[in-house]
């Protein structure tokens, strides 16, 4: 029972930076963004080679974030420069990525033999063997806890408050005198960033790139930053992005259950499909019943 928690937790940090992405697009931005599918498994195709050419894993996860804010960069000049819509913007960046990663790394890439931020020789000496079970665990909550204040640190910033007012009224960013494409470039740059991060970090704990580990990313995400913020917007004292982390543990929790049932690997996508599915009806639901009793 231990051991499947300890997974559980571990799956849903490593979604919780994809779903902090997803929630700077979806949530703050307003834009639905779908190059997420193509920049998850950037980070991972440009982590499996450099870990392969001898780099070192840590500066892997800033590459793959610098990396993945040049994608959302892309991204946000096709919608705002080139005036193409915000769907047909991402799904072009989608597109395009996916032959973009298998020109990186191919369509699988192992590197079980090599060391990586969870598995080297300095952790084998410092840790001693009765914590190595939480190792990963360990590792991933330091991770999430960085990515998660530095991201409250910077919706804090003039910036981060220029961000939220383009999601909930451009007009206003507009009469500050502020270019509301260049603050959705800037978001589209942040959000892809966190995106390509939470890859690089799935790669180096699953061992292994693989060119479909994309699919499905932009809907794990949602579903995570839907269950999080409906179950906890009650609760005025928890941010958003715990909200948020909570609902990607709680999301990986459901589907370890109905793998418990005895689903297969295969019927996962199937899993997420009804179980994003019946977060939309219900959290849909609620709204229509707030506005019939307003």
């Amino acid at each position: 029972m231990l051991t499947i928690l300890i997974g559980v937790l571990e799956e849903g940090l490593v979604y919780a930076i994809l779903a902090l992405g997803v929630y700077i697009t979806y949530k703050i931005l307003d834009f639905p963004d779908l190059s997420v599918d193509g920049t998850f498994p950037l980070g991972g195709a440009i982590t499996a080679e450099l870990i392969i050419a001898g780099v070192n894993p840590i500066l892997t996860l800033f590459i793959s974030f610098i990396v993945g804010a040049l994608a959302g960069i892309l991204t946000g000049i096709i919608h705002v420069k080139l005036k193409v819509r915000d769907l047909l913007s991402g799904i072009i960046m989608m597109t395009a990525l996916y032959s973009i990663n298998l020109r990186i790394a191919g369509a699988n890439v192992p590197i079980f033999s090599k060391e990586s931020i969870f598995e080297n020789k300095f952790l084998d000496i410092l840790i001693p063997e009765v914590f190595q079970p939480y190792l990963v665990l360990t590792i991933l909550l330091i991770i999430i806890i960085i990515m998660k204040v530095l991201l409250d640190q910077y919706l804090k910033t003039k910036s981060g408050y220029l961000l939220r007012a383009v999601g909930d009224n451009d007009a206003l960013v507009t009469s500050l005198a502020k270019d509301k494409g260049t603050v959705k470039i800037v978001g589209l740059a942040l959000a892809n960033a966190f995106v390509a991060l939470a890859g690089s970090v799935y790669v180096q704990k699953s061992g292994f790139f693989e060119i479909s580990t994309g699919t499905g990313a932009i809907v794990i995400g949602l579903a995570s930053v839907i269950i999080g913020t409906n179950l906890f917007k009650k609760f005025s004292f928890i941010k958003a992005t715990t909200a948020v982390i909570a609902g990607s543990i709680i999301y990986k929790g459901c589907v370890a259950i109905a793998i418990s049932f005895g689903m297969v690997t295969s019927d996962m996508k199937l899993v997420t499909a009804i179980l994003f599915l019946a977060i939309l009806i219900i959290s849909g639901d609620r709204k229509r019943r707030v506005k019939s009793n307003a």
